[in-house]
């Protein structure tokens, strides 16, 4: 079903690849329908402890595809998609803010990872920016593109990179849709690490590995939607919420087992979900 990605599941990370790697795997309309329809099946896949984002080839994303853009401008329709793509991943309960278009990556409740291969521009920035951590190819190439393009601050990225590096970051970075290195995009905050390029796909492995031998798959669904949801309130209320979570999570299965696997120097075993 899927032609614009590949999706396989290898317990315990579930891996979306964007595959159009002649045009820098450039973001289709049906791309983004098979992301999505694959993060439905990742989001439920219980072998799947948290969800990876990457590129095949020498890239991550060149952003929209610019025929697409040139269709768009000369008045021709979207290609229309077939209906078994439909899903509606995330949890809409989270609230409308995390619902976007793309921002809905943020309420699906297993961490999402995007492995920043090689280069990423235009609106795969605010794609990549919605997945929760973000770890990066030492041969990334970062631009946001939109600028020189005539566009603006699409699809909420100037809300998402204020709160990641703080506004004066973020309208450099917009204003001048300059060219940056993985060097530059870790000191600034836009991503968490940078890896040699043959080690960033083995990292992100591992580092999923130790979540699922490590930590609750239902603490780590709790704390996203915490750190999202909190991102715009106030202290007083989230540090309220926090507290009756807190005592929630006394009552859960998982409390009891990491308690009793530290005293008995065990691994947990904790539920999947």
């Amino acid at each position: 079903m899927y032609r614009d990605i590949l999706y396989e599941v290898e317990d315990p990370i579930a891996t979306i690849t964007l595959n159009r790697p002649k045009t820098l795997n450039a973001w289709t309309v049906r791309m983004g329908a098979e992301v999505k329809h694959a993060l439905g099946q990742a989001e439920k896949d219980e072998r799947a402890v948290a969800i990876l984002v990457t590129g095949a080839g020498r890239g991550f994303c060149a952003g929209a595809d610019l025929d697409r853009l040139r269709g768009i401008s000369e008045g021709r329709r979207e290609e229309e998609l077939p209906p078994e793509l439909d899903a509606d991943p995330g949890d809409p309960a989270w609230g409308e803010d995390l619902r976007g278009t793309y921002t809905y990556l943020m309420s699906i409740r297993k961490p999402i990872i995007a492995a920043i291969n090689g280069p990423i521009a235009g609106m795969a920035v605010p794609i990549a920016l919605g997945c929760d951590l973000r770890f990066a190819s030492d041969r990334a190439i970062f631009t946001t593109a939109f600028s020189q393009r005539g566009l603006v601050a699409e699809w909420g990225i100037g809300w998402l990179l204020s709160r990641l590096m703080g506004p004066a970051h973020a309208l450099d970075i917009l204003f001048s849709a300059r060219r940056f290195d993985a060097a530059e995009a870790e000191r600034i905050g836009l991503v968490n690490r940078v890896l040699p390029h043959d080690e960033l796909l083995p990292f992100v492995r591992e580092y999923v590995e130790d979540l699922a031998a490590n930590c609750s798959p239902t603490s780590m669904a709790v704390m996203k939607r915490q750190v999202y949801q909190h991102l715009a309130g106030r202290l007083g209320p989230a540090e309220r919420e926090s507290v009756q979570l807190m005592l929630e999570s006394f009552e859960r299965p998982d409390q009891r087992e990491g308690v009793m696997s530290f005293l008995e120097k065990r691994p947990p075993k904790f539920k999947r979900v």
